[in-house]
């Protein structure tokens, strides 16, 4: 079983496009969106929601205004500002607890706090576990790490060959979670200044984590000055740059038709996808062959 996980460093460069089409290209996989905070896999995947499950993430304090002596102590300990005329703001509470630590009416209480909610589902494509965290909440990282160890349960026992991973973009708590002992990670690029800038934040980040990372550069054709600068950027880093795919109108299309792309034409961004996703299973293929020989 081999994981792959697409990221991107930034939003909007195509990786869910390249995930969905690899879901359609590949067999014996198992469909993971990581991308908890803003999930968008299944637009392009329709699931049917077979299982779903709560998600608590860390308690946040609650004051009894009854007990409340309204000594202001929970007041001025606060740096998050987030208890004003003794009520807490549940989107500015972290949870850390020391309101209730300094109470001397013990007035403060840390209650459970309903996040989110995962779900397992199932497409056309094979299984797919994703997930919706409430607005404003927190702990991204820990409802991705629920979300990909549900992924891999299934996979073994249904002794799948992947594991196919849709990431969040940026480089905070979920991106790290997502990469967390994955075999292959598949940066999806853009020839834009944000993009040479994002790509190189999160190429750091997997350097640090030991994953190997390959670069996809989408729309490689519209601003070849910033394509020769990523393509300089990965060579820097000793990081492969597998594919490069051209700008395809077709591809907004099959987004508005709600279709992986490859399934929807035979355009050169869908051959350049399928492509690459021939590249990417030969790899982790490699990759399962040295496993086996350690």
């Amino acid at each position: 079983m081999q994981e792959l996980v697409v990221l991107s460093g930034k939003g909007g460069t195509g990786k869910t496009v390249v995930l969905a089409s690899f879901a359609a290209l590949s067999r014996s996989k198992v469909l993971c969106d990581c991308d908890v905070d803003a999930a968008d896999l299944h637009l392009l995947l329709h699931p049917t929601v077979e299982e779903t499950h709560e998600f608590w993430g860390r308690p946040l304090a609650e004051i009894d205004l009854e007990k409340c002596s309204r000594c202001g102590l929970c007041v001025d300990i606060c740096r998050f500002n987030a208890i004003q005329d003794f009520r807490v703001d549940r989107f500015a509470c972290e949870g850390c607890g020391l309101c209730r630590e300094v109470c001397p009416q013990e007035a403060v209480s840390m209650r459970e706090n309903l996040a989110g909610h995962w779900y397992v589902s199932d497409t056309r494509y094979g299984p797919l576990v994703h997930a919706r965290l409430g607005p404003g909440k927190e702990s991204s990282g820990e409802l991705v790490a629920v979300v990909r160890g549900r992924a891999r349960s299934i996979a073994r026992d249904q002794g799948a060959e992947y594991i196919l991973s849709d990431g969040p973009p940026g480089i905070g708590c979920p991106v790290i979670s997502s990469l967390s002992n994955a075999n292959l990670a598949l940066l999806v690029s853009e020839p834009s200044l944000s993009g040479v800038h994002d790509l190189e934040r999160v190429l750091a980040v997997c350097g640090h984590f030991g994953v190997t990372a390959l670069v996809c550069i989408n729309k490689h054709d519209l601003d070849e000055v910033a394509t020769r600068r990523i393509r300089y950027c990965c060579h820097q880093a000793g990081v492969e740059v597998a594919a490069m795919i051209p700008f395809d109108p077709e591809v907004t299309e099959a987004v508005v038709q709600g279709v992986p792309v490859v399934e929807f034409s035979d355009g050169p961004a869908a051959r350049g996808i399928a492509r690459l996703w021939q590249d990417v299973a030969k790899r982790l293929g490699k990759e399962k062959q040295a496993y086996a020989h350690v």
